[in-house]
């Protein structure tokens, strides 16, 4: 995260900020992040952190505790919201089975239905 992305945030925000970014480097040290304000709610603070997880909920289950803390008990509007890399989504796009789209699957079963 560069010092941009932090400027106009609360010094508590920014303390919040820098500890879940340790705490999940010290777990996942290639962690990258990016902080932005939520679109609904631009009191809201959400720390986009890309790792290279095959389970990015792994990462959010290794703050949680403390990212309820920070947002009950301190205060804070802040949400950490983990996503795979770019090369793990590619990966498992190719080994995972397609699937049909959400709505030609629908469409299909209710044409099914309709003809019984």
């Amino acid at each position: 995260m560069n010092h941009e992305q932090l400027q106009d945030l609360a010094p508590k925000v920014v303390r919040a900020v820098e500890e879940l970014e340790g705490m999940v480097r010290a777990h996942y040290p290639s962690a990258t992040f990016q902080v932005a304000r939520a679109a609904d709610d631009p009191e809201s603070i959400l720390l986009w952190t890309t790792v290279d997880v095959d389970d990015p909920d792994e990462v959010g289950d290794l703050v949680l505790d403390r990212l309820l803390e920070m947002q009950i008990d301190e205060g804070i509007p802040i949400h950490l919201i983990p996503v795979r890399t770019p090369e793990r989504v590619m990966a498992s796009m190719k080994t995972e089975p397609r699937r049909k789209r959400g709505i030609a699957k629908i469409v299909s079963t209710l044409g099914e239905q309709a003809t019984q």
